[in-house]
């Protein structure tokens, strides 16, 4: 099938001014690009890429739609994400296999990420609470000072592949929900899930424009970052793209949050539980293929324990049954596409070439029936030095590599040597040595026997150092104060005629 070509009913367009738009492309089609299913290596769709026209038609619905919706009492905004929340409740299954459809992670998992947005959009049901200001009687004689947060104007979320849900749903509930209007340009990879929510955000009762949907590639992506009348850019994904994102948009006078990569250590203490950290390592490294910014990519292996931890991962890593992810028994579904199994085969051959020692190879992994899937079994590395490719870059895949100790202290500066800062994770029975690791650590999410620390929806979300652009954490207390902007007011009502010019610094007495 010629791309152009597809019928519409096997495209995905964009979702602009409350009805789906296929394309404003002057004089000519649409350009497009195929999407697949990775468990069977089959083109399943085609996605409609934005045109600078589709983003200007996106962006002029959002900016004439945000005067009336950021007049609208928060507690009629509060309404809409509490009947968002319970149409979620009603439909999560079909929003999850939406997800597996198209990224491949099993069913199990596409509904995790579900809920974990859906926590979001219960946090953004309290919006009224979150936006109180302060106040602060007579301040001076007969003046008094308050402060509100007020919203920003039109907000844009640029999210991945690998969450395509739960990421937006870090995003639009809470810049909707402090009064902004929001265009969400999510990953070209999976884009279905997108109007699956911007279908039910309108049953909501979410007025036309304050959510728009524009799929697409770099060309959506440049005309929204320097276009005028957006305020506000939200980005989740590779350190060298979340780099470009913030300068560029900084440099158009946005704000900007940009999450990047990781490399997620897990430090496993010779007095660790060491069946608990093996189950703990097998999911958070193979879980949803490692196409996760929280997996764990590296464990540190401290002492003596390190050979024990090997051998167990060893025995359990082959055991994980890879499938296509619709299957309710599958642990293990496969990578989004073709080029990206090629890149992550890629490492594992580097690794070897490296010298590192491969215990375990999952290159060879056929799934029966999807032959033709982008399938690669669990893969194991030990004897991992930092200056090799798999342990300095990210690798995004179910790739697990182990690296050798001698103390805490060497452990400890493995972690915060790397340049990358997302999140990390101690196994351990010492409360001392998980007190000192979670207080010295330069991470910015922290697990004390937890392997993915993610926070919950009214804590934030984010990292450090190369994992981070911008100031401000993701949803939660951050993500408010992210798209919302201060103002204070000092006020006074003149109870007599006051006369004279005053040409010294107002002072309050």
């Amino acid at each position: 099938m010629n791309q152009a070509d597809a019928p519409a009913h096997l495209q995905v367009g964009h979702w602009i001014d409350g009805q789906l738009v296929h394309s404003s492309t002057p004089g000519g089609p649409a350009r497009t690009q195929p999407v697949y299913n990775p468990a069977t290596g089959q083109v399943a769709r085609q996605v409609v890429l934005a045109s600078v026209a589709d983003v200007e038609a996106a962006v002029a619905s959002s900016a004439k739609a945000f005067p009336g919706w950021a007049a609208t009492p928060p507690l009629r905004r509060a309404r809409v994400m509490f009947k968002f929340k319970q149409i979620l409740d009603e439909r999560a299954e079909e929003l999850a296999r939406a997800i597996t459809s198209e990224h491949g992670k099993v069913i199990s998992d596409a509904m995790g990420e579900v809920t974990r947005g859906m926590e979001v959009v219960e946090f953004a049901c309290g919006i009224p609470q979150l936006l109180k200001g302060e106040f602060s009687e007579q301040v001076g004689g007969g003046i008094d000072l308050y402060t509100i947060r007020q919203s920003l104007g039109v907000c844009v979320g640029i999210t991945p592949f690998n969450f395509p849900a739960m990421v937006p749903m870090w995003m639009f509930p809470v810049a909707i929900a402090c009064g902004n209007t929001f265009i969400l340009k999510p990953s070209e990879r999976d884009p279905s899930a997108s109007l699956l929510i911007a279908r039910w955000l309108e049953e909501a009762g979410l007025p036309k424009g304050v959510f728009n949907v524009v799929q697409g590639d770099k060309v959506a992506v440049d005309a929204l970052l320097t276009h005028p009348q957006v305020a506000a850019i939200s980005f989740v994904g590779s350190t060298p793209i979340a780099k470009y994102i913030h300068d560029t948009a900084n440099q158009h006078g946005k704000r900007v949050q940009a999450l990047g990569g990781a490399k997620n250590h897990m430090v496993v203490m010779p007095d660790a539980d060491l069946d608990q950290a093996v189950d703990a390592l097998i999911g958070a490294a193979y879980g949803s293929a490692g196409e996760r910014c929280m997996a764990i990519s590296v464990a540190v292996a401290v002492g003596a324990i390190a050979d024990q931890l090997v051998a167990k991962i060893a025995a359990k890593a082959p055991e994980i049954r890879v499938a296509n992810g619709m299957e309710a028994t599958a642990e293990m579904g496969p990578l989004v596409t073709s080029a990206h199994l090629a890149k992550v085969r890629g490492y594992v051959d580097a690794g070897v070439a490296e010298g590192a020692k491969l215990v375990v190879d999952g290159r060879g992994l056929k799934v029966p029936g999807c032959e033709e899937g982008f399938f690669l079994g669990a893969c194991l590395f030990d004897h991992v030095k930092p200056e090799m490719s798999i342990y300095k870059e990210e690798i995004f895949g179910p790739v697990l590599a182990i690296v050798r100790a001698e103390n805490f202290e060497e452990a400890l500066a493995l972690v915060n040597g790397h340049e990358y800062g997302n999140g990390c994770a101690i196994f351990t029975r010492d409360g001392d040595a998980a007190r000192e690791f979670a207080h010295r650590v330069q991470i910015g999410m922290v697990g004390v026997n937890v392997p993915i620390p993610v926070p919950m929806a009214f804590h934030s979300f984010g990292g450090w150092k190369a994992s981070l652009f911008g100031d401000h954490h993701m949803h939660g207390p951050e993500g408010v104060r992210f798209y919302t902007r201060a103002k204070a007011v000092t006020q006074r009502w003149p109870t007599g005629i006051r006369s004279g010019a005053e040409f010294v610094m107002p002072t309050m007495r």
